[in-house]
């Protein structure tokens, strides 16, 4: 379907390669209103496996009734077997109690997630950003003591729904305090889709300059206007060699409505290929797990080259 497309042209100063951190499964559908069942996300997350997606976040250990979608956890990890459990299949957790629950279910990577801003974090955890940072040092700790890989994820970013823009040195100084507890990796998130290149350039070098280098730093953007690729391409462009992306471009967030679907894992991929980066993704295959995703949340995928391959 998609032999010698896009015609493959480098630049300068983009990476060889990159990993594509997928989110499809957690972040892609926690917002759907209809639940999916377990059956259906244990073959969506096969899927991406066959696809060459190595790494997948695979669901999240939240209490049932913040986000009722996701409240099969143990069963979905267990329809997985094998192919649900390791280093790269991470995991949401919110508390120590997430954290026991997902090692019960003998999880190898677990994700946290913060906030830059005050309102996001009293919504998101019902605690103020200091409290939610106190809340994780044992989480951090245990599973680190227990083996596993540690990912920080810090949403609002680049702006807020209720404050209004967030300043570069706030978002600064909660990415470095979640990594003083000793994650291996953080995710800065442009939850409601509102950041441009520029910002996404300072941002990156205002963690560089506090001691998070780009190598530890990993980006996850919302495409609410149309910006999640263009901001994906200038952090590559600074040493970023972690995206997150949504196969279809599924998502949102069920405590900011103004948030969107994420990246297009597809569009990140067909990107990647004209630049002649690598991912290791069988992009027809990707396609094809988009289009019958879509049969199943009974909606098509925003994403511009599944619309593209899907039709062709």
């Amino acid at each position: 379907m998609t032999a010698n497309l896009p015609m493959t042209v480098p630049m300068d100063g983009m990476p060889d390669r990159i990993t594509i951190y997928e989110v499809g499964p957690r972040d892609g559908l926690q917002n759907e209103k209809s639940v999916v069942p377990t059956e259906v996300k244990a073959e969506f997350v096969q899927r991406l496996v066959g696809a060459g997606l190595e790494t997948v976040e695979t669901t999240s250990f939240v209490p049932p009734s913040w986000i009722p979608q996701l409240s099969d956890a143990p069963d979905l990890l267990q329809q997985l077997a094998d192919t649900g459990h390791g280093p790269k299949r991470p995991v949401l957790v919110p508390n120590e109690r997430g954290l026991d629950n997902a090692l019960a279910a003998g999880v190898g990577a677990i994700a946290i997630f913060g906030s830059a801003t005050e309102t996001f974090a009293q919504k998101n955890l019902n605690r103020s950003v200091a409290e939610s940072v106190e809340m994780f040092t044992p989480v951090v700790r245990r599973a680190r003591e227990a083996g596993l890989w540690v990912r920080a994820y810090v949403s609002m970013c680049f702006g807020d729904p209720w404050e209004g823009p967030v300043p570069v040195e706030r978002v600064v100084d909660v990415c470095a305090r979640l990594m003083d507890l000793g994650c291996d990796q953080l995710s800065i998130g442009d939850t409601i889709g509102v950041g441009t290149v520029g910002h996404v350039a300072k941002l990156l070098e205002s963690l560089d300059a506090q001691g998070i280098p780009a190598s530890k730093t990993a980006v996850h953007f919302h495409d609410t206007y149309g910006q999640a690729l263009s901001n994906t391409l200038t952090a590559l462009r600074h040493g970023v060699t972690v995206v997150d992306a949504s196969t279809g471009g599924l998502g949102g967030c069920p405590y900011a409505r103004s948030a969107t679907g994420n990246l297009a894992t597809e569009d990140l991929v067909w990107a990647c290929r004209g630049l002649g980066i690598e991912t290791g993704v069988d992009l027809d295959a990707l396609v094809g797990t988009s289009l019958w995703m879509a049969e199943q949340v009974g909606r098509p995928s925003p994403s511009a080259v599944v619309r593209a391959l899907g039709g062709a």
